[in-house]
């Protein structure tokens, strides 16, 4: 009868310890939400140093920290190479880690469209669209060429090399939908961070770049560069001297969504807990000035509706690619 009692007892605590771990979140892998976050996060960028994503991603942790939105740690990442595609294939690869997030950037749709990348965009957790960026189109400082007008009648007789960040990224695409409407031929030139972009034009191997505003503001004050030409909409208001492609006749505006992302198959409790951090990211001070130093859009989408702008923006970015011959049918 003892040896009944002590038996009883022990599969009554095995039962418990059995509950007690099925129901808590000690593990970064776990399918629970409850209490999260209690880890440590990292946070991969995409991309190399100094450039619109890990620009992003630093400012974006500096405003969870200061505001205490986030209560562990958080590790930023650099993993670039392939044009995103190895920070991305990483995350892919934490499909169901809720500690693992990441930003957007036009190559997060781009890259698995020209290449197996080993992922899509819906590969995903889809957290917030928080802005778009278009980009300057430049040349140096003491460059010939003050007008678009000028570059593009130069054009017709030089084999110009420009820059830009991602070999298919959104900065090719402006590139070579360009060159097709203004009738040249460019012969675009990849980087895998703003630095080697920047380093190439300032010392003379490419003809001219193309870069986010917020990136070169500190070249084009110093006169180390000069932006020809805007691929937004409309003109900035800080550069009413830079005219649009669009003001100059030329249909060139394809926006790079800047986006925060998680692995696949996290909880629906991580996923709505991260939607109602960014948005409350978004309402901060430190985000308005990000948005205004770096000339974005700040624009907005959470959840499903940003899951459904990424899938209407892959198949308009297909099509770009397929007509400009970037990939094939």
């Amino acid at each position: 009868m003892k040896k009944l009692q002590i038996v009883c007892i022990l599969m009554a605590f095995i039962l418990l310890v059995s509950a007690c771990s099925s129901n808590g979140t000690t593990s970064a892998g776990s399918n629970s939400a409850e209490g999260y976050p209690q880890e440590q996060l990292e946070f991969t960028i995409a991309f190399g140093p100094g450039g619109g994503s890990d620009i992003m991603a630093r400012t974006v942790i500096s405003i969870l920290e200061k505001h205490e939105l986030y209560p562990e740690t958080i590790i930023p990442e650099n993993k670039e190479g392939g044009s995103g595609a190895v920070g991305w294939g990483y995350l892919k690869n934490q499909s169901g880690n809720p500690y693992h997030i990441s930003t957007t950037s036009g190559s997060f749709i781009t890259t698995p469209l020209l290449s197996d990348a080993g992922f899509n965009y819906e590969d995903f957790t889809h957290i917030a669209l928080m802005a778009t960026d278009d980009m300057f189109f430049l040349v140096r400082g003491d460059s010939e060429y003050d007008t678009l007008e000028e570059f593009i009648a130069a054009a017709k007789s030089n084999n110009f090399k420009v820059g830009g960040i991602g070999a298919a990224n959104v900065d090719r695409m402006i590139v070579t939908t360009f060159a097709k409407e203004a009738g040249i031929e460019l012969e675009y030139v990849s980087f895998n961070a703003q630095g080697e972009n920047l380093g190439a034009i300032l010392s003379g191997s490419l003809d001219a770049i193309v870069s986010n505003p917020g990136d070169v503001a500190g070249q084009i004050e110093a006169g180390e560069l000069k932006a020809l030409a805007f691929s937004g909409k409309s003109q900035l208001p800080d550069y009413p001297d830079v005219p649009t492609f669009i003001d100059k006749g030329y249909e060139v505006s394809i926006p790079m969504p800047r986006g925060i992302i998680l692995p696949g198959d996290v909880p629906q409790e991580t996923k709505e807990w991260w939607i109602d951090t960014m948005k409350k990211v978004a309402e901060t001070p430190e985000w308005k000035e990000y948005i205004q130093k770096n000339k974005l859009t700040e624009y907005t989408l959470f959840g499903d509706d940003f899951t459904k702008y990424l899938e209407e923006t892959t198949s308009v970015f297909e099509e770009i690619m397929i007509d400009l011959d970037i990939i094939e049918q």
